[in-house]
């Protein structure tokens, strides 16, 4: 998050220290992982870390796409790790993790978007750690479904994938990911009988009825869990905030989307894509 600017009151974030943060710090380094609570400078990561929790970040830190929002870095990413999903799925036993969460970079570079690494990264986890769901939070794979299937049939408890913002504001923000595709591609999870999720963030210009008209949309195709929280400008290079969004107007679009038809709606300021994800297993 950009440093310097005056947040709101209701944007206080815990400290990112403590015992369990160092323990998952240690084993996250040992094991040359990547997160996104760190690539992605999520607000979050003294909560989740403190919590002995994080989310995962595979196929590198280096993304294909440069999206306005996010600050992982973008450029010409090294080739797959192949002892990665070993190492990944060491670490979710080293962490005790009951449920676990993982996303990676936009990986446009590989014939399969990185869907088989994200394929034998699940199964390993699962041989591992038979009792252990998992959540995977995936790139669009520019729409491929034989790449969305690899993930699939690898056996996740939840996919998730990211509208990011309303149909208006998509091009302006997110490079290569058009509104329509991400629709189609949760549309796709939905029909695989695997729970479908997606995130929604606030604050770049959207109005309310474009807010309402995203969550009927991302319902419409069978999305039941969804995730509503505030954009944070993370660098000056990023999209400024045009607007702090008041808890009490997330709270009004967390019971429009639990009318609407959602089974989970996490929404409040601070919530990002992996937030409570434990409890999203039971949609």
């Amino acid at each position: 998050m950009q440093k310097g600017r005056r947040l709101p009151p209701w944007l206080k974030m815990q400290r990112a220290s403590g015992a369990n943060y160092s323990i998952v710090k240690h084993i996250v380094e040992e094991n040359h992982l990547h997160t996104i609570c760190t690539s992605g400078n999520c607000p979050n990561i003294g909560e989740c870390w403190n919590a002995g929790t994080a989310t995962f970040m595979i196929l590198g830190n280096i993304c294909t796409r440069a999206c306005k929002f996010c600050a992982t870095a973008t450029g010409k990413p090294l080739p797959p790790d192949m002892g990665e999903p070993a190492r990944l799925a060491e670490s979710v036993k080293s962490m005790k993790l009951k449920h676990c969460v993982i996303t990676s970079v936009d990986r446009d570079d590989l014939p399969d978007g990185g869907a088989s690494i994200w394929a034998e990264t699940i199964r390993q986890i699962k041989q591992l750690n038979p009792g252990t769901t998992i959540e995977t939070l995936i790139p669009d794979f520019d729409g491929n479904n034989e790449s969305i299937s690899l993930v699939i049939d690898a056996g996740p408890e939840v996919i998730s994938h990211n509208i990011e913002t309303v149909r208006r504001l998509t091009t302006l923000i997110r490079t290569r990911a058009k509104y329509e595709k991400s629709l189609d591609v949760l549309r796709f999870i939905s029909e695989s009988g695997t729970t479908a999720k997606s995130g929604l963030m606030l604050g770049l210009g959207e109005k309310e009825d474009e807010v309402k008209e995203t969550i009927q949309d991302l319902f419409s195709a069978g999305c039941t869990v969804i995730t509503i929280g505030q954009y944070l400008q993370p660098t000056a290079a990023h999209m400024e905030v045009v607007e702090y969004i008041t808890p009490e107007k997330f709270e009004e679009y967390r019971l429009f989307a639990l009318e609407t038809g959602f089974v989970f709606v996490e929404s409040s300021p601070l919530v990002r894509s992996s937030f409570h994800a434990e409890k999203h297993v039971k949609a």
